[in-house]
């Protein structure tokens, strides 16, 4: 039997108590997502493991797709306060931070007042996030981070818990701006979106277009949300799991030991991928209903959480190599 890495005096009948409640809770809000989001279940599950593990969220796809409807609906349903900001170039990082103005008081006295900028919630919609400059997209690394921002040399703390989830288009698309990749190794997860089946479209078609609409309606509040993100991180993790994970990240960077793949990778993922691995896999096998993660776990959140962490060498994009080929093989290898 696997060694299990656990915190010490915890009481399991509590943790079994607690796990069954949430795992009802999940499967609640899961239920209400999907009234409003059709087809696109491995987005929403993704999504979910990103918020439960306590992350931010990187969803991709060509526009049309409910990129933004899926996290307005994420907002509703988990009983987060929300707020979007929409990247434009010309937005600017007071835009999304806030700024210092001037009050003058009827005594003609004047003093600087903070006002906070959208950034203050505990849901933020970063809505096609790389279509603003390098510099707009860095404001958002300290509170992503660190959940507080610096102004004018103050600290302001961010509401708790505070995710957020960002919208992109593909880089193929005009008028956008690669994020820098300090900023990438920020997000827990990168979610592919895909466009739906047949029989999702077909459904949406009824649903959306008729004289009513549905409505999310709330399940979760944040301090359900802060619960089952500490029940997460008491979670057992089975050591040959711990070991899948670290072979996984430590064998998708350059000089581990395989000349191929030294060829291939131009740089990878650092410890911190490592971290988000180790939580999300927890978050999927809560999420599923089971009080421990699996080897399936590892492999089936390996491409989203080092997707976005690698980058191939020039000649291996020559050749007509992608970052998902590399993470396949290298998933092959799992158990």
């Amino acid at each position: 039997m696997s060694a299990l890495t656990q915190p010490p005096a915890v009481d399991p009948d509590k943790i079994l108590v607690e796990t069954e409640a949430a795992v009802e809770k999940i499967k609640a809000a899961r239920s209400a997502i999907a009234k409003i989001i059709y087809g696109q279940e491995t987005v929403v599950d993704r999504a979910l493991i990103t918020i439960l593990a306590s992350g931010h969220g990187l969803l991709i796809g060509v526009p049309g797709l409910a990129k933004t409807k899926l996290v307005e609906t994420l907002g509703t349903v988990l009983g987060l306060s929300s707020a979007r900001i929409q990247f434009t170039p010309d937005l600017m990082p007071s835009d999304i931070l806030g700024s210092e103005i001037m009050d003058v008081g009827a005594d003609g006295s004047r003093a600087f007042r903070f006002v906070p900028g959208p950034v203050f919630t505990q849901l933020l919609m970063a809505d096609e996030i790389n279509r603003a400059s390098p510099r707009t997209q860095s404001a958002l690394l300290q509170s992503m981070q660190e959940h507080h921002v610096t102004v004018a040399g103050a600290r302001h703390d961010l509401p708790a818990p505070f995710h957020v989830l960002a919208t992109q288009n593909p880089l193929e698309q005009e008028g956008t701006y690669p994020l820098p990749e300090a900023q990438l190794d920020r997000f827990l997860l990168q979610i592919d979106v895909h466009y739906p089946d047949r029989d999702a479209e077909r459904r949406m078609l009824f649903e959306t277009t008729g004289a009513t609409e549905g409505q999310a309606e709330a399940v979760l509040d944040a301090p359900g949300i802060q619960a089952i993100q500490r029940l997460v991180r008491t979670m057992p993790v089975g050591e040959s799991v711990v070991e899948a994970i670290l072979n996984l990240v430590r064998s998708a960077r350059p000089g581990s030991g395989d000349a191929k793949l030294d060829e291939t990778i131009a740089w990878g993922p650092g410890p911190r991928a490592s971290q988000a691995l180790m939580l999300a896999v927890r978050a999927r096998a809560l999420t599923d209903g089971r009080l421990a993660p699996s080897l399936d776990d590892v492999a089936d959140l390996a491409e989203p959480v080092l997707k976005h962490r690698m980058a191939l060498s020039f000649a291996a994009r020559a050749e007509g190599l992608t970052v998902s080929d590399v993470i396949a093989d290298l998933r092959a290898k799992i158990g």
